[in-house]
């Protein structure tokens, strides 16, 4: 390997979980977390001249944020049956399990820009300029979605839905 690529690896060692968690708050999804986050890599890796001596994380954070939005602007129509089962469970989570249902559920309510500016800017803790460069959106854009984005988490987590009711996406209104 040549000096780059070792250096390459070691980044995406340190980084790799970092971006599939970010991903998976982005998508709701563990699979399509994992996909977005190798992507990102690959794409990181693919610029990696340029970006190893700047902050490559926030690169490959960047290359994935506009991933997740070009998938959500073109969906893929994939209509999963079955879920894979996942290996036996060491401990006992419904705790975990219950909140992130709670929090995916409270993030449901979120337009697609909504929820990305939510996780990069709460989750991820950058700022609302950060926020704004990394999704290619005016500052104002930025603070308005967070802003609504906010005021929408409020009213779901102060209402929870009603079994048996849907959940309208854009405005979160109970139907």
């Amino acid at each position: 390997m040549a000096r780059g690529d070792d250096e390459f690896v070691e980044f995406a060692t340190a980084s790799s979980a970092r971006l599939q968690h970010v991903a998976f708050l982005l998508t709701g999804d563990r699979h399509e977390a994992e996909d977005a986050a190798q992507a990102a890599l690959v794409r990181t890796y693919a610029a990696w001249s340029r970006v190893r001596r700047r902050d490559a994380y926030a690169y490959a954070r960047t290359v994935l944020a506009n991933l997740v939005t070009d998938r959500w602007r073109r969906p893929l129509r994939e209509y999963a049956t079955e879920q894979v089962p996942e290996g036996p469970v060491p401990r006992d989570l419904a705790d975990d399990v219950t909140r992130r249902r709670w929090l995916f559920g409270a993030l449901d309510v979120l337009s697609p820009r909504e929820r990305a500016v939510i996780v990069l800017r709460h989750y991820v803790d950058l700022s609302e300029a950060e926020v704004a460069r990394e999704l290619s959106l005016s500052l104002g854009t930025v603070k308005s979605l967070n802003s609504r984005g906010l005021a929408k988490l409020r009213v779901a987590v102060d209402s929870p839905p009603v079994p048996g009711q849907r959940r309208n996406q854009e405005s979160g209104v109970h139907r």
